[in-house]
């Protein structure tokens, strides 16, 4: 299993923070590009904030943006898994034998 130095907040927070600068850079204001993506004044504000949105709200962002292609790339086929790495092989290899579910040689309280 791969082990992450983030945390989801600190994702969030990236991601936000470079929708932000990119919005900047393209020299539009909050209600600018609330108003081209059809995303709300408060959702997008929040979103800036805390990095928090719904799924469609980012992407019409990411449209209005012009990065919707980096969300298109997200898990593709091209990030093909490691055999080692696959579910079926975690489970095969992690399996662990537990103990039978009765209580053999005690009594039932006979």
């Amino acid at each position: 299993m791969a082990i992450y130095l983030k945390t989801v907040q600190e994702v969030q927070a990236g991601i936000a923070g470079r929708f932000k600068a990119r919005r900047l850079a393209m020299n539009l204001t909050q209600r600018e590009l609330a108003a081209r993506s059809g995303v709300t004044w408060s959702s997008l504000k929040r979103f800036e904030r805390e990095g928090l949105i719904a799924l469609g709200s980012l992407l019409n962002l990411a449209l209005a943006l012009d990065c919707l292609d980096d969300f298109d790339k997200l898990a593709g086929e091209s990030q093909a898994i490691p055999a080692a790495r696959s579910l079926d092989a975690l489970l095969a290899t992690t399996a662990l034998r537990r103990r039978a579910a009765g209580r053999k040689g005690r009594s039932h309280g006979i």
